[in-house]
C-alpha cells in the first residue's frame, strides 16, 4: 500500500484541520491526542510523508526521534507521570489506524489503568493548557 496525503494527519499538517499543537519545527508537528490513553497523550507527526515506519526515509526517522525523547522527558514532567509509554504501529493488524507515521507518547501513572484510544474525546480547554505547558518544558 502506498502513502495516501488525504489522511487525517496529512490534513492537520497542512492547517487543513486545527490541532492542539505543542510544537512545530521543519521536522514534525507535535500536538496533542484527542482521543487519549491517559492524560497528557501526546503525538509526534513527522512532516515527511510516509505510510508508516516501514516505508519511512531513515534521514526522516533520525531527525525525529530526538524529538521523541524530548517530548517524552517534557510530557513526564508536565504530567508528574510515573512513566511514559512510547508507541508506533504499522498497518493495520497492528492496530494503526491513521496510515501516517507517527508516535505517541502515553504518560503512565502508578495504579491507573491506560484508557482505550478513541474512547472518549479529551476536554479541549484541559488540552490547550496540557499543550501550553508541556511546550514550555521543550
Amino acid at each position: 500500500m502506498s502513502y495516501d496525503p488525504s489522511n487525517i494527519f496529512g490534513k492537520i499538517l497542512r492547517g487543513e484541520i486545527p490541532a492542539h499543537k505543542v510544537y512545530e519545527d521543519d521536522t514534525a508537528l507535535v500536538m496533542m491526542d484527542i482521543f487519549p490513553q491517559s492524560r497528557g497523550h501526546t503525538l509526534i507527526i513527522p512532516k515527511s510523508p510516509s505510510r508508516n515506519l516501514l516505508d519511512a526515509d531513515p534521514s526522516a526517522l533520525a531527525a525525529v526521534i530526538p524529538l521523541v525523547q524530548k517530548v517524552a522527558n517534557a510530557v513526564k514532567a508536565a504530567t508528574n507521570a510515573d512513566g511514559i509509554r512510547v508507541a508506533q504501529f504499522n498497518e493495520a493488524p497492528a492496530g494503526q489506524t491513521v496510515f501516517h507515521l507517527h508516535f505517541h507518547v502515553i504518560p503512565a501513572y502508578e495504579g491507573v489503568a491506560l484508557g482505550t484510544h478513541g474512547a472518549g474525546q479529551a476536554d479541549d480547554t484541559e488540552l490547550a493548557a496540557l499543550a501550553k505547558d508541556i511546550a514550555g518544558r521543550l
